[in-house]
């Protein structure tokens, strides 16, 4: 008879995001506690490792532009909560830049299992680097995975997160690698009739499909 191997529990997009309540750096970590604006919620493999490090300076650098859109920053991997402050203080000591957001100490994996962090195919002791997205009303609405041995794009989650914004916003669809100041994607017509009305609506109109406009 032969093992199978457990898929991870995998979280749904446009469901709520899985609620936890885990220790930090910064006390005690609760889903709840974030209502009313959005989290970023983002693991690392280990502290004290390279490629976890520069991801880390380049949150912190970021931090505060995620703050002028209403946007906390929340790390988490499976070292102690010691582990997390010493590393923190590494980072300050060695490179210069203070992390301020919170680091829950996963040590029991429950958040990293409850949120797919834990991916067999690549470790089955440590998280993967995971970005999770999830709006005021605590409802997960983007998920990224990247593999150990690449580092993430922070300016892209940046990106994803105001994108996302600006379409709950407009009522609004984002062409690739949208910026704030590029044209939308007007909402594509749901009847016959609406789709030939469509070229007479003021838009961008390539045809009755792809309709684009300025905010």
């Amino acid at each position: 008879m032969t093992d199978t191997i457990q898929a991870p529990q995998m979280p749904q997009l446009n469901a709520p995001a899985p609620s936890f309540d885990a220790p930090s750096t910064h006390g005690q970590q609760t889903l709840d506690a974030y209502k009313g604006q959005w989290l970023i919620l983002f693991s690392h493999p280990a502290d004290f490792t390279p490629v976890c490090t520069t991801e880390f300076i380049a949150f912190a650098k970021k931090q505060d532009d995620f703050a002028a859109r209403n946007t906390a920053l929340l790390g988490l991997s499976i070292d102690s909560h010691y582990s997390h402050i010493a590393w923190m203080l590494n980072i300050k000591e060695k490179f210069g830049t203070e992390i301020k957001f919170p680091i829950i100490a996963d040590l029991s994996m429950t958040v990293a299992r409850d949120y797919g962090m834990i991916q067999p195919g690549a470790s089955d002791t440590s998280a993967v680097r995971a970005t999770f997205i999830i709006d005021p009303q605590g409802v997960l609405r983007a998920m990224v995975y990247y593999p150990m041995v690449a580092g993430r794009s922070i300016d892209e989650i940046h990106r994803l997160l105001v994108a996302l914004q600006t379409a709950d916003e407009n009522k609004c669809a984002m062409p690739e690698n949208w910026k704030p100041g590029d044209a939308v994607i007007v909402p594509t017509p749901a009847t016959p009739e609406a789709a030939l009305a469509r070229a007479d609506e003021g838009y961008n109109t390539v045809d009755w499909y792809f309709s684009t406009r300025q905010l």
